[in-house]
């Protein structure tokens, strides 16, 4: 007898009634990762401490265009490899509680994303699973990831700067996968923490600054400080 097919993954269940779906947007850099960002984590794989800190010191300040950016980093990460990638993920400074909160998102019937100026090949792994707590399991990861377009790694094509996201782009993904996920921006909420977020705090009505710079000042909603997401997520509430 032929083997059945497995079933579908259930759908999520609906949410409260009365009350819409809702998205979770979530930035990458400096939010997820706590103090740090993929690109300082791939560096130190590699060695390149000192070289990364430098360009994301000129990005800060305005000095370069997120193309830029991504061109100089590509330079850089001449030797990188797959396995450099795979141990940056592992050793980044994940914020607490991402697993748990994802799938406390999905619970409700919500939906959460990842929006990421960093390279595709990183941000990517978060489709797969959730970073795992410190002592914790990992858990499903986010139900959409969006980050630049970088070439395969090891390069051996060049980097396409049009396939470099910006922070307008982030509000046109958000439109994007409110469309697939049939809700609006006034069922979105924001988590970021720099400058590459004021664009799409400033179009979702709910928006969290975590452990954000001075250029969230007076956009975002709420404020956190800290290392656990599950608090962070806690300041939204979990009503309308």
């Amino acid at each position: 007898m032929a083997p059945s097919s497995p079933l579908p993954p259930a759908p999520p269940p609906p949410p409260p009634s009365g009350r819409p779906r809702r998205l979770h947007l979530f930035d990458l850099d400096g939010t997820l990762i706590h103090g740090s960002s993929a690109a300082v984590e791939i560096s130190r794989q590699l060695g390149l401490d000192e070289e990364i800190h430098a360009l994301e010191l000129a990005f800060a300040a305005g000095g370069m265009t997120p193309p830029d950016f991504a061109s100089r980093a590509c330079a850089l990460w001449s030797e990188l490899t797959e396995e450099h990638v795979d141990a940056a993920f592992a050793g980044a400074p994940w914020l607490t509680g991402i697993g748990e909160v994802w799938e406390a998102i999905r619970e409700r019937g919500d939906h959460c994303a990842v929006i990421s100026l960093s390279p595709d090949f990183f941000v990517g792994r978060l489709l797969l699973a959730a970073p795992p707590s410190p002592g914790g399991r990992s858990g499903r990861g986010a139900d959409a990831t969006h980050g630049s377009r970088w070439p395969a790694v090891p390069f051996r094509e060049p980097l396409d700067p049009d396939g470099i996201l910006s922070a307008a782009a982030k509000v046109r993904i958000a439109d994007e996968l409110c469309a697939k996920f049939g809700v609006s921006r006034s069922d979105c909420v924001a988590y970021g923490d720099s400058m590459s977020d004021a664009e799409l705090f400033g179009a979702v009505p709910l928006s969290v600054a975590v452990n954000a710079d001075r250029h969230l000042e007076g956009l975002a909603s709420l404020d956190y400080r800290g290392s656990d997401l599950r608090e962070a997520y806690g300041l939204v509430g979990t009503g309308r």
